[in-house]
């Protein structure tokens, strides 16, 4: 995996980082020359942009008629949320998309968030048994974890993620100048990815993480584009090494065994970053009960996602019981017994002799929830 560097006028600095078969760009201002880079990346004979009713009125319309200058285009709004990260959805898009013409020569371009870049990118997976998508994040989740890796899916009543596909990008685009359009809470709930990545494989980015904090909440360029271009270098190293999650990769999944459980049995009331940060804390605080993590891990690990704005505990109108349950439908467990991600501490995980991901007693679980 290699990063580059580049200056251009008026902006932070450009990265392009090498993600495996394809690259990530990262700038301020790239959103100027999606359709180039967009066209280069994926040339096909229809463009079909995925967004959602936020994004689509501040960024579709440039990006349709530039596109339109390569090949004829044809917009999909879905509405936001992840509540609607459906297989109604996805029907929608794909009957839309049917009508608009679109063939196996089509590009999905998938603008928006971590929704619309999931849902989008199983569009592409399974139209006409799959047809290339250039992701192109709005949000600070999006552009560190969502769209990088080549995980599409859709959630059900079961839980979330359960239908999907690893269908690979062609090509990461992420403008941080969108970033400042996003409320404080979006851009609080983005961090907690970053915060995870520091915590899995990088100590010094935890740290620097740490004290950029106050410039990471403001959306300042400069901190905004290194910390994403971080984060992208650690996701992607870690996914060309295991890209369909038979190891390494599981280590991606701290903090998200418990927070996909928590986001399912708040019906989505919480943020899926605010449920990964507790989730983080309260899989550290396992870690350390088994004797896996050091001890202190998960009381630095909470005053960080603390200083950042984020939840650390369970909120207690989401009963113990409930979450537990939930974590059985989860995709990561195995034999009836869920399988946890767990710091060994600050920027090292546990279990790289076992498989990477730990199974834990619900009893355990239980105490650590209550």
């Amino acid at each position: 995996m290699t990063a580059r560097a580049s200056a251009e006028p008026g902006r932070a600095g450009v990265r392009e980082i090498d993600a495996g078969g394809y690259r990530v760009v990262v700038a301020a201002g790239l959103r100027h020359e999606y359709a180039r880079r967009i066209a280069d990346a994926a040339p096909a004979h229809h463009y079909a942009i995925v967004s959602d009713v936020e994004v689509a009125p501040r960024y579709a319309e440039p990006l349709l008629r530039a596109l339109a200058e390569h090949a004829p285009v044809s917009l999909h709004v879905i509405p936001s949320g992840e509540a609607h990260k459906t297989r109604d959805t996805w029907a929608r898009v794909t009957d839309g998309m049917l009508d608009a013409g679109c063939g196996r020569d089509t590009t999905v371009v998938a603008l928006g968030g971590g929704v619309v870049g999931d849902l989008a990118g199983f569009v592409a997976a399974t139209f006409m048994r799959g047809v290339p998508v250039v992701q192109c994040p709005t949000t600070l989740l999006a552009m560190i974890d969502a769209s990088i890796g080549g995980k599409t899916g859709v959630d059900t009543d079961a839980g979330k993620n359960l239908v999907g596909a690893f269908h690979p990008p062609a090509a990461v685009l992420a403008d941080v100048e969108t970033l400042r359009t996003l409320s404080p809470a979006q851009r609080r709930a983005g961090l907690a990815e970053a915060i995870k990545h520091g915590v899995l494989a990088d100590a010094a980015y935890f740290d620097r993480l740490a004290a950029e904090l106050p410039a990471l909440l403001d959306a300042d360029p400069a901190p905004t584009l290194d910390a994403v271009a971080r984060s992208v270098e650690i996701k992607a190293e870690v996914v060309r090494a295991d890209e369909r999650e038979h190891g390494r990769r599981k280590t991606l999944n701290l903090g998200h065994t418990l927070g996909h459980a928590l986001e399912h049995v708040s019906g989505y009331a919480l943020l899926h970053g605010e449920a990964v940060a507790i989730g983080i804390v309260l899989e550290s605080r396992i870690a350390e009960r088994l004797g896996v993590a050091e001890r202190g891990t998960a009381e630095r690990i909470a005053d960080v996602v603390r200083s950042a704005g984020l939840p650390t505990e369970r909120p207690r109108e989401l009963p113990v019981g409930a979450v537990v349950d939930a974590t059985r439908l989860d995709k990561k467990a195995r034999g009836g017994r869920v399988e946890y991600a767990l710091p060994s501490r600050i920027g090292a995980m546990a279990g790289a002799g076992t498989g990477w991901a730990l199974p834990v007693d619900d009893q355990l679980v239980h105490e650590v929830l209550a």
